[in-house]
């Protein structure tokens, strides 16, 4: 209603993925919060690497545009935590499992994983899941 055309083609851009993981083979009528959040995360992620390309190529106006449609959508993600707090999930996550080399990395992440939902980039956890196992 309001005329944000930038809103709105960044909503339809959310609607149309979430149609399209909707009708994939195999999937039910309903999907699961988690699915929308990778979503989401994927679609914020597509659009900043989108703008650092657009940036590259000195196309400012281009790099605006997907920064913007970046953040709309990032309103629908939860509140990222803070690296302390992801810091703390792993500690916790890395003593339940036992962890004690590389080898455990894959079995703490996926844990981090379920808990954090959303909250941290994948990249991230793994980076500080990495230091806190190597030394």
């Amino acid at each position: 209603k309001e005329k944000n055309s930038l809103r709105l083609d960044s909503l339809r851009a959310i609607k149309s993925a979430i149609l399209i993981e909707k009708t994939k083979s195999g999937s039910k009528d309903q999907i699961e919060e988690s699915v929308v959040l990778k979503i989401l995360q994927k679609m914020v992620k597509q659009r900043n690497d989108s703008a650092k390309i657009y940036l590259e190529q000195n196309r400012k106006e281009l790099a605006d545009v997907e920064v913007s449609q970046a953040n709309i959508i990032s309103e629908f993600l939860p509140t990222p935590l803070s690296e302390s707090e992801l810091s703390e999930i792993i500690d916790k996550v890395i003593e339940e499992v036992g962890a004690e080399s590389m080898k455990d990395m894959g079995k703490v992440i996926s844990k981090v994983n379920e808990r954090v939902s959303g909250q941290a980039e994948g990249r991230v956890i793994a980076e500080i899941v990495k230091k806190k196992l190597i030394g």
